[in-house]
């Protein structure tokens, strides 16, 4: 299998390919091409976990890309909107607001593209 052939995804290259290639190779082979590609979850569901995930760590700078990432996966506005609401009594409500103002932008510009 030829270079991100499974997903296609080039994130990392793009982000770090210059400065920390060994994250970008490993984010595009392991993360994206073995991990997500697994076919014992869609990759709605994948993403829903991974929103889920990082809204519970606090994690919501990496919110930004996930989220639309999420919809491009099959997510709904309203499904994304829905779990960070229920994530507020499980994972905290400042993780929540924080993640819902992620959201909030995100799918603003979603919007804004489509």
């Amino acid at each position: 299998m030829t270079e991100n052939q499974a997903t296609g995804w080039t994130g990392g290259q793009k982000a770090f390919g210059d400065f920390a290639p060994a994250l970008a190779h490993y984010t595009e082979k392991v993360v994206f091409d073995e991990v997500c590609a697994r076919e014992e979850l869609s990759a709605r569901d994948r993403s829903l976990i991974t929103i889920a995930a990082l809204t519970a760590m606090g994690k919501a700078e990496q919110l930004g890309f996930h989220i639309p990432f999420g919809v491009s996966n099959g997510l709904t506005q309203d499904e994304v909107v829905e779990a960070i609401t229920h994530l507020a009594f499980y994972a905290g409500w400042p993780q929540a607001f924080s993640a819902m103002g992620v959201a909030k932008e995100a799918l603003a510009s979603d919007d804004a593209e489509a």
